[in-house]
């Protein structure tokens, strides 16, 4: 049996020791109460010493990547697969989380089996939420999800799991949903394996630049007004008002659109481009106080490249532990709304500035670059703020991937757990998601091919043929 990586390596040390033989220098794996030995390589030694209940196939895997070099990539999973030949563990051991404290009859031992920091919240539509904010992590369960992890510790797993009619594999489920979300006391959230480069990872990538939360926290109170009631209805009138405005002149910014494209220039492009960076900008930092002013966490913020084109990203992770659909909508929410407050700015400036003046093209480019950035960010089917704030207000999170879920169950004529009103979101959302993506990676694969057999094809081919030969010869990175 294949050790997946997300499965919990059992507990060995109640039968089993890691000895090393003082004249050999060979490591063994002894049994405690009979002569039985196993040979082991030191790499092997200092896996096993990890089989403690407490972390994933993965997780080991990284730990001796990091202590020695030479280990292949299915390290683990070939020495729990050795385990399994020589009697070692079984297969009922396989699919069962064991041992130490989840196996000890002891109320007092639930305390050791989740983190300290973890803590409950109950959100509006009944479900409750597992939180980690030191790894700044969650699990959404069920009443009867909730009850199974807080009697974790005062009975063995394979009780409670019968005492609440849970087959095996939905009990390690539940197990390693807590150990990837780093729950468990000795876990922590594993590290996503490094990869070999490949051209595709130009269309999208992220560099972490630092951790914001002492600095939100040490500046929201001051803007505390800003989610008071009497701004809101007033931010209200200003758009409704503007608005109008806008559409009673929609003639005259058309006609300047058109100016502007009919004549680019590099230094209208440049400044376009600059001005729609820092609109991003503020748009994160929208994100990120109003999470902040929820009591919410902000771990990172940071630049991602989309089609080279770098743009500001903050980690808002924490959002889905908010208890109200409403908060989470408005986390979401508050970039655009940044967007249209400077879009606002900007267009009441372009009306009181001298027609071709340097701050009439300013201030129309800024209205330009509010307005195309609100228009890309609430776009449902691109997982940018519109499919944020589809879920948000639908309640389903990992809208499309389980959407995609929802039609293979169908098509395999598998029953699905999703229910009600989900089943024909879900039914609806995933058809347009996938005719958008092919249509826009389709477009922009055409267009590059065109670009590239036009003018560099012999670079290209030079490039492709060098990337090939490091793709199949260069050695896998360590994680």
């Amino acid at each position: 049996m294949d050790a997946n990586d997300t499965w919990l390596c059992p507990v060995l040390s109640d039968y089993w020791v890691v000895v090393r033989d003082r004249t050999t220098q060979q490591f063994f794996l002894k049994a405690k109460e009979t002569p039985l030995r196993h040979p082991v390589s030191e790499a092997e030694g200092f896996a096993l010493t990890h089989f403690t209940g407490r972390f994933t196939v993965q997780q080991v895997q990284q730990t001796c990547a990091k202590k020695f070099e030479d280990v292949p990539e299915d390290f683990v999973q070939q020495l729990w697969q050795q385990l399994v030949d020589w009697g070692v563990l079984s297969l009922d051991e396989v699919t069962e989380f064991e041992e130490e404290e989840l196996t000890t009859a002891k109320p007092s031992s639930a305390k050791s089996v989740l983190k300290a920091c973890v803590h409950w919240i109950q959100t509006e539509d009944g479900h409750w939420i597992l939180r980690n904010p030191e790894d700044v992590t969650f699990v959404q369960l069920n009443d009867v999800g909730k009850q199974v992890v807080e009697r974790l510790g005062t009975m063995p797993v394979q009780a409670i799991a019968q005492e609440y009619d849970l087959s095996s594999d939905e009990m390690r489920s539940l197990l390693q949903q807590l150990t990837l979300t780093a729950m468990l006391e000795g876990t922590t959230p594993p590290t996503p394996p490094k990869k070999k480069f490949t051209p595709m990872q130009l269309l999208f990538f992220k560099w972490s630049l630092w951790n914001p939360d002492t600095w939100l926290a040490a500046n929201v109170e001051r803007l505390q007004w800003i989610w008071s009631r009497a701004f809101w209805l007033s931010l209200c009138a200003v758009f409704a008002g503007t608005g109008a405005i806008v559409l009673h002149q929609r003639n005259n910014l058309l006609w300047t659109a058109q100016l502007f494209l009919s004549h680019p220039n590099f230094g209208i492009t440049a400044t376009f481009a600059i001005l729609s960076l820092i609109v991003v900008t503020l748009h994160e930092l929208g994100h990120a106080f109003t999470l902040k002013h929820y009591g919410g966490i902000v771990p990172e913020v940071g630049v991602m490249f989309m089609f080279l084109m770098p743009l500001a990203y903050t980690n808002t992770t924490d959002q889905y532990s908010l208890p109200k659909r409403s908060q989470r909508m408005l986390v979401v929410g508050a970039g655009v709304l940044c967007q249209l407050i400077i879009a606002t700015f900007a267009f009441w400036l372009w009306n009181s500035s001298a027609i071709g003046s340097w701050l009439w093209v300013f201030s129309y480019l800024l209205f330009a670059a509010s307005i195309f950035t609100v228009a890309v960010n609430l776009n449902p089917l691109a997982k940018f703020d519109g499919y944020y704030l589809a879920v948000a207000m639908t309640g389903i999170n990992n809208l499309r991937q389980r959407s995609f879920e929802f039609y293979r169950d169908l098509l395999t004529f598998k029953p699905s757990p999703e229910e009600g009103s989900d089943r024909w979101l879900l039914a609806g959302y995933a058809p347009f998601s996938l005719l958008y993506t092919l249509s826009v990676f389709g477009f922009l694969i055409l267009k590059v091919a065109d670009w590239t057999l036009t003018f560099i094809p012999f670079t290209a081919l030079v490039l492709f043929a060098i990337w090939a030969i490091y793709f199949h010869l260069a050695p896998n990175p360590k994680s």
